[in-house]
């Protein structure tokens, strides 16, 4: 019978010691999250794990267990030999010295010269054993680290881990599990193939937090049972849910999160634009006691759950016949084509656009089409 996905990852982790994680840049807080967890779990294993800390939103998670060894860059990745073959020619001395912009090695033969054909220059192993990407759909993401280190992921062995659908199994090993609703609910999940006793409180804690970041403490429609399940498994190991939301909910009141509850329920995604929009309906603002400025704020969590998006919206009525629609993006240049494509205005890092005379769903109309025009 063969081995479950699980199963194959988990040898590779028992044979290996050297473990560098990735994740790519602008990371969602639960893929930094998780890979944070996967580190601790690692150390409790007795492996000797690395992460790149290459993301912004690792600022904002710095009330969780930090991991020992973050690197700003990969450096000295593997080592190269120049190899001399000295069955004719033995080599009696040698030194080396660093100039400006050189490293210079002296060779002092036994014989008056060296014969070409007995030199080579040789790259040798890498110093990881295996390379594991957490919340990446392809290689591409990885950006710089991929591009700048391109052999590692040819020459070492790859766990692709994630929850996206359009992930495309790009590893060696892939765990890609599309029920859970967020790649730390799919690593927890993993962790559970280990012995119980490796699962240690930091993991726990940073598992959790990730899964309270992709689910907005549980309210999207994302959730479900079995992230009861493994939230409830974490909180036995050690985490503490309590502290996750005062840091990450600590600026949003109970009104705040009802509105943002009814927003996740109508939350859509568009594969093809990328993506992501909610409706907002007066009936929410008055069941919710909030207020259109409360959606700013949402937008930019909207922003922070969908990693793989490039365009974020919501609608909202002002009145039965006046709705506005706030939009975002990743980058100030494709909003302005934005703003030139609506007519609206851009403030405070969003773009405002009103749809006059026309109802909620028919303002959606309007701005899907719009949004489809563009290249």
């Amino acid at each position: 019978m063969p081995l479950s996905i699980q199963d194959q990852i988990k040898n590779q982790i028992d044979a290996s010691q050297s473990i560098l994680i990735l994740t790519k840049p602008k990371a969602s807080s639960d893929a930094v999250s998780a890979s944070w967890g996967f580190f601790h779990l690692l150390k409790n294993l007795g492996k000797n794990p690395v992460i790149l800390e290459n993301n912004p939103q690792a600022e904002k998670l710095k009330f969780l267990p930090l991991p020992e060894k973050m690197e700003k860059k990969i450096t000295g990745a593997r080592d190269f030999v120049l190899s001399f073959n000295t069955k004719y020619n033995k080599i009696i001395s040698s030194r080396v010295e660093e100039k400006e912009e050189a490293f210079e090695i002296y060779i002092t033969p036994e014989k008056e010269a060296i014969d070409p054909r007995d030199f080579s220059f040789i790259p040798a192993k890498f110093k990881y054993d295996l390379v594991v990407v957490i919340g990446c759909q392809n290689l591409d993401d990885l950006g710089e680290i991929k591009e700048k280190n391109s052999d590692l992921f040819f020459e070492l062995p790859v766990v692709n881990i994630d929850n996206s659908p359009a992930n495309e199994n790009f590893g060696q090993f892939n765990l890609v599990d599309t029920t859970a609703s967020s790649v730390s609910e799919a690593l927890c999940e993993f962790s559970k193939g280990f012995d119980e006793k490796h699962m240690n409180p930091a993991s726990a804690q940073c598992f959790l937090a990730g899964i309270v970041s992709a689910t907005s403490n549980f309210q999207s429609e994302r959730t479900t049972p079995q992230t009861f399940l493994a939230a409830s498994w974490l909180i036995e190991k050690g985490a503490s849910q309590q502290e996750i939301v005062r840091h990450l909910m600590k600026t949003q009141s109970f009104p705040f999160m009802k509105l943002w509850g009814r927003v996740m329920a109508r939350l859509n995604w568009d594969e093809k634009l990328k993506l992501a929009w909610s409706l907002v309906s007066l009936e929410d603002f008055v069941l919710s006691r909030t207020t259109e400025t409360d959606l700013p704020l949402i937008l930019e969590k909207i922003k922070d759950n969908f990693s793989s998006g490039n365009t974020f919206a919501i609608i909202f009525s002002e009145s039965l016949k006046k709705n506005i629609a706030l939009l975002k993006t990743n980058d100030l240049p494709s909003l302005r084509n934005l703003e030139k494509l609506f007519n609206g205005e851009i403030k405070n890092g969003h773009l405002s656009v009103e749809f006059l005379g026309k109802d909620i769903l028919e303002a959606e109309k309007e701005m899907m089409e719009k949004l489809k025009t563009l290249k």
